[in-house]
């Protein structure tokens, strides 16, 4: 009874872990809140900041989505991102990191002896981890430059705005 309890408890707090989660793409609510902030730095250029809980890829997705949605916005048709901060844990999409240890250990009494071996398993179970990232993007109009950093406003929209 004691292991199933153990187990239905484990299994409540992963559940509970998988709820905490990016919130939907939309302006930050809030000093720590999630979502997306920008400042204008010249007329084609911004820093974009989106915070977020959770895995710095989809973090830093939706502020690739909002620098796209600003270069849109400003009438431009391509952005470069000159410069790029990723805040947050590489393990920070908050899965469970289990730890195993093991103990052995045996005793005398007279004519009377015993020994054991004991298994331990310990779950971190803290949850995702916020993260954020920022972005200095500087926006252009014409053919996207051939840089690996250049993105087309218009093809990251399409592609990102699934993934909201």
């Amino acid at each position: 009874m004691k292991r199933l309890t153990l187990l239905t408890l484990a299994a409540s707090a992963l559940a509970l872990t998988a709820c905490a989660s990016l919130a939907p793409y939309g302006p930050q609510q809030g000093p720590n809140g999630q979502g997306y902030a920008e400042q204008r730095i010249e007329s084609n250029r911004f820093r974009v900041t989106y915070r977020g809980v959770g895995a710095p890829g989809p973090v830093a997705d939706m502020a690739l989505l909002r620098a796209a949605d600003l270069t849109v916005q400003s009438g431009f048709d391509w952005f470069e991102v000159t410069q790029r901060w990723t805040d947050g844990r590489r393990d920070s999409a908050g899965g469970v990191r289990p730890s195993v240890s093991i103990g052995a250990g045996s005793s005398r009494y007279g004519r009377y002896s015993s020994s054991g071996v004991g298994v331990g398993v310990g779950l971190d179970l803290s949850g995702p981890q916020p993260t954020s990232t920022v972005l200095e993007v500087v926006m252009g109009n014409g053919p996207r430059p051939d840089r690996p950093e250049a993105y087309d406003a218009r093809d990251v929209q399409r592609t990102l705005r699934g993934r909201e």
